[in-house]
């Protein structure tokens, strides 16, 4: 394994910004902007083979500059052999899409653009693929409210879907329990240890 990441670094060059072997498997950090060719070359390459794509998936880290990392496994068969492959993306700079490689990166890339806002240049059809056409925001990013910004329920009343504000704390206050998101009145056996 740390053969084929010499050779990945040796081949790739600047393209690859870093290496690292963990869990008996290979980690590379890409350059935004040379994600195609990198993932081409892992799947051409004499050497690498790594011709089953796996998934792509998004991570949010709110504190850096580029918040998140758009993250691409890949299989090689023939060396019984994962690869990772992380860049790092925000939510202004659009990441090349891989779907021109790996056609099942389409789905998988919607969903990273759908849960996290993360864009993708060349893709063919980038829109909603989990959530409501009308969805606000993205909610795997790490600030979403975990409440959500609106409901949706169906209105007796008026024969039909409606979506409304989120109002939990007023629903859960018409019953004799607090809501979750208010906390409890009462102490629980160990919350001494939590105030020292």
């Amino acid at each position: 394994m740390v053969a084929l990441g010499e050779h990945i670094v040796a081949s790739l060059g600047d393209a690859v910004t870093g290496l690292e072997h963990a869990f008996g498997d290979l980690t590379i950090t890409a350059q935004r902007e040379s994600i195609v060719d990198v993932v081409t070359f892992l799947r051409d390459d004499a050497k690498c083979r790594f011709i089953s794509f796996v998934d792509v998936c998004g991570a949010d880290y709110p504190s850096r500059e580029f918040r998140f990392d758009v993250v691409y496994h890949l299989l090689s068969p023939h060396l019984n052999q994962r690869v990772r492959v992380k860049v790092e993306a925000d939510e202004a700079t659009p990441v090349p899409s891989i779907t021109g490689v790996f056609a099942g990166a389409d789905w998988f890339e919607r969903e990273t653009y759908d849960l996290y806002g993360v864009l993708f240049s060349g893709h063919p059809d980038l829109r909603r693929i989990l959530t409501d056409y009308g969805f606000d925001g993205h909610p795997l990013r790490k600030d979403f409210p975990l409440t959500g910004f609106v409901e949706v329920r169906y209105d007796e009343e008026r024969r039909r879907v409606v979506y409304e504000p989120v109002a939990l704390a007023q629903e859960f206050r018409s019953f004799d329990y607090l809501s979750p998101w208010e906390g409890t009145d009462y102490v629980l056996p160990g919350d001494e240890k939590a105030k020292n």
